[in-house]
């Protein structure tokens, strides 16, 4: 039996590929690991000012293929890119201010799944990840 080695490969990349289409959740916890997984994406320390928020914007919208100025001027709008933002009325927080109902599965389904909206980096990357695939609707822009 002459089997080729790149042959079980194929195989197994068919599978995959097929796995990923039919459950696209499957493909959004397949993003969020490996190499570039939310652990290694755009490791800038938040903590250290606004400055450093800014950068980390910076670098998550080029990451993930956004507009930089958008994504800068939307985080300014909302919080004044001021992660422990809070809108009582809204019950709205963080850097993008997402709304309380919905942070837990936005940040479960991007990969930060037990990170705090208060927690600058999971609010940008998630809001970035958002964007990528459904755009800047949620936000009004």
């Amino acid at each position: 039996m002459s089997h080729r080695p790149w042959s079980r490969h194929l195989g197994v990349a068919l599978v995959l590929a097929a796995v990923l289409t039919l459950f696209p959740m499957a493909a959004a916890q397949a993003e969020n690991t490996g190499p570039s997984g939310p652990s290694s994406i755009c490791r800038i320390d938040w903590r250290r000012g606004t400055w450093h928020v800014r950068k980390l914007i910076r670098c998550a919208a080029n990451h993930h293929d956004i507009g930089v100025r958008r994504s800068l001027r939307v985080a300014f709008r909302e919080s004044r890119y001021e992660p422990r933002a809070f809108n009582a009325s809204t019950c709205a927080k963080g850097i993008y201010q997402h709304l309380c109902r919905y942070w837990r599965d936005r940040a479960d389904a991007f990969g930060f799944d037990d990170r705090s909206a208060f927690n600058a980096r999971a609010n940008i990357i998630v809001t970035m990840r958002m964007v990528r695939r459904f755009g800047w609707a949620p936000w009004g822009a």
